[in-house]
């Protein structure tokens, strides 16, 4: 079936080079491989959690469409066609990311293997044993490339357990007809947040918008140099040892027409985050209460890395140090490439990342190199 992969059987098998994730990031990183020399099975396999391509773009919510995505960028120079004639702004981007996804893993013949799990990845005394829930690899190279959809951040504020209406994470949001008639709370301060609130509004009785900063609004193009500007201060930390904040995180707001209209009409006037929840809302210091049925959690991300546990890659710091600037190597364990982590976890910088690390692994692998 075209993009969907092959199954394995259970057992130990030996590969030069594990991708785990299929994801924009991984994708780029196997393109990278397989243009560099090695061929799928002995020279590198690619591991998805998914039935089939796409993703976490797969699971996004059915209003998204591809007119109001973050940019999805070429990926392993197989053109999306996102932005050329012919394409369809009002596509839903869970059906249009996938299919491009599926037509680069057919186009450059990755032959993803899917569904697989990875549990656990652990030293096996030279080589890396990555065991899933279809048997094990062993291999020299892991590139990680898990990104964060499956570990959505929920806050867990004072009386949380109180409310007696319905709370959400966005990754489970079901689209806005499921708000109609709700006063529906949004919290969080990042570009999902103004969409689902600006998606809300016709439909909830009422909204409220709840961050822990102001907004930062800019005004026009979100150019390249403004996303470089962005991946550097994602870098700082990185550097530094610290879990890292998204990419998407410092950004900004673009000010599109949309969003100025939404600021007109007062749907997207912030509140500071409130102190506690009570049963039939929220409430804040000074005892103001606003009546809620829907908490809804814009609230981000973290890393989906627990199965990289067993190797101890992270520092004092909490965060996992990678290599200089723009590198993906693992400072600690240079066997392991972190992509979509960081300054890669976002369009911005999955693609060229992907192409980072399949440089970095070619480069010590001499087989390869020779091709």
């Amino acid at each position: 079936m075209t993009g969907c992969g092959r199954r394995v059987d259970p057992g130990v098998e030996r590969t030069g080079v594990v991708v785990v994730g299929a994801g924009q990031a991984g994708l780029s990183a196997a393109a990278g491989l397989r243009r560099g020399g090695l061929e799928p099975g002995p020279g590198f396999v690619v591991l998805d959690g998914e039935d089939g391509p796409g993703g976490a773009w797969r699971h996004r919510w059915p209003t998204l469409r591809m007119r109001t995505v973050n940019g999805i960028h070429d990926v392993a120079g197989v053109r999306s066609g996102f932005d050329g004639p012919g394409a369809d702004p009002d596509r839903p981007a869970r059906d249009a990311v996938p299919a491009y996804f599926a037509r680069i893993e057919d186009e450059l013949d990755l032959r993803v293997l899917r569904p697989v799990h990875v549990r656990r990845v652990s030293d096996a005394g030279g080589p890396l044993a990555v065991d899933t829930d279809r048997g094990t690899w062993l291999t020299d190279h892991l590139v990680n490339a898990t990104g964060t959809w499956t570990r959505p951040f929920r806050p867990t504020p004072p009386g949380l357990d109180t409310f007696a209406g319905w709370s959400l994470h966005a990754r489970a949001y079901p689209g806005p007809e499921a708000m109609a008639g709700r006063r529906v709370v949004v919290v969080g301060g990042g570009i999902t947040a103004v969409q689902l609130l600006l998606e809300i509004a016709p439909y909830a009785a009422a909204t409220t918008w709840v961050t822990r900063r102001p907004p930062e609004w800019h005004s026009g193009p979100f150019d390249a140099a403004r996303g470089r500007a962005a991946v550097a201060r994602v870098e700082e930390r990185v550097r530094a040892g610290l879990p890292p904040r998204s990419v998407v995180g410092v950004t900004g707001l673009g000010l599109t027409p949309e969003v100025r209209a939404g600021i007109a009409s007062g749907v997207l006037h912030r509140r500071p985050v409130f102190a506690r929840v009570v049963p039939d809302g929220v409430v804040w210091d000074d005892g103001t209460h606003e009546p809620a049925d829907v908490l809804l959690w814009a609230t981000g991300w973290r890393p989906a890395l627990g199965h990289l546990a067993p190797l101890r890659l992270r520092g004092p710091g909490g965060g996992i140090v990678l290599g200089p600037p723009l590198d993906t190597g693992v400072v600690a364990d240079p066997r392991v490439h972190l992509v979509g982590y960081g300054p890669s976890a976002s369009t911005i910088g999955a693609d060229r990342a992907g192409r980072a690390a399949a440089r970095a692994v070619l480069a010590r692998l001499p087989v390869a190199a020779g091709a």
